[in-house]
């Protein structure tokens, strides 16, 4: 018998995979967690299909997403990202994640890691949701607005409040599965 998924998924291999072992699970790793970032500000404006397709692409390009040596990263290393294919080749946004390393290790120097600050806003327990369909999901929130807003105070690019709601989904700060989705129970209880 096949399992229910949340709509937005289904119909896509790589789009089910995706959902059925990473979106919604709480995750406190600082390389994922600084990998979905990345993600999430590339995707502004795209579709998560196209980020998804490209994510191996730009684990190669971007180092494999480590924080530190991006933001160690030159002029000759940005154009060299610019002119590459398999990723997003957006200046700003190539640009803004080199900034967002360097502001990411800030935090974590002030914090003692990103996660322990990005999960305070929550108590360190995610937000139990109980949407019946997909498209009752907000896109974004009062927290995701209050997150957004601190991280552009401190300099952050491309971090809107959709994107960071989108960010919270994916990372489990929120539980945004559908009701009647088999992950829903499985995330519900997972800190």
């Amino acid at each position: 018998m096949k399992k229910h998924k949340c709509g937005w998924c289904v119909g896509d291999k790589l789009y089910e995979a995706y959902h059925d072992n990473e979106w919604g699970t709480p995750l406190r790793d600082e390389d994922l967690l600084f990998e979905f970032l990345v993600l999430e500000t590339f995707q502004a404006g795209l579709s998560w299909i196209t980020i998804l397709r490209k994510r191996e692409n730009f684990r190669v390009a971007f180092d494999h997403f480590d924080y530190k040596r991006i933001a160690q990263y030159d002029e000759d290393k940005i154009q060299s990202l610019l002119q590459d294919a398999g990723i997003i080749r957006n200046k700003l946004k190539v640009r803004g994640t080199v900034t967002n390393a360097k502001l990411y290790i800030d935090i974590q120097k002030e914090f003692g890691s990103f996660s322990e600050y990005l999960w305070a806003f929550v108590d360190n327990t995610p937000i139990q949701n109980s949407w019946n369909h997909y498209k009752d999901c907000p896109a974004n929130t009062p927290l995701s607005d209050q997150i957004s807003k601190d991280l552009k105070k401190r300099g952050f690019k491309f971090v809107g409040s959709t994107v960071i709601y989108a960010f919270m989904q994916a990372i489990g700060m929120v539980n945004d599965h559908e009701v009647g989705c088999h992950r829903y129970e499985q995330v519900q209880f997972l800190t």
